[in-house]
């Protein structure tokens, strides 16, 4: 089953210096999912300010160009992966943010797991 990781963290990191070390961790760790058939695609994502809401409500649409003041979270990033299991998954992304633990002991955040609806 596919499953999108979206990884969140209460503010904005993109003025923030990210730490060598996880960044190499993380490029080791992605290498390994990439060969297994696990990791199929993923990113970091660029500051809010850089960031554009298109937004539907009361029958209008509205464009605001970030930054985003009144954000409560951020997402910052996304791995789209294939896990046998919900087990295997969430394996993952405990892996994924024990790395953030180990070589960037200040950040705070949390991995969401969402399957993907399969196609009929």
């Amino acid at each position: 089953m596919r499953y999108l990781i979206f990884i969140k963290h209460p503010s904005d990191y993109g003025d923030t210096e990210v730490p060598p070390e996880l960044y190499e961790a993380m490029g080791e760790f992605v290498e390994e999912q990439i060969k297994s058939g696990v990791f199929l695609d993923g990113a970091g994502l660029q500051p809010l300010a850089k960031g554009t809401r298109v937004r539907l409500a009361g029958g209008e649409i509205s464009v605001t160009d970030g930054p985003f003041t009144e954000t409560k979270e951020v997402v910052g990033g996304y791995a789209l992966i294939e896990a046998k299991t919900h087990a295997d998954a969430v394996a993952l992304a405990r892996q994924f943010m024990e790395l953030h633990r180990i070589h960037w002991p200040e950040f705070e955040g949390e991995s969401e797991l969402r399957p993907l609806e399969e196609s009929a």
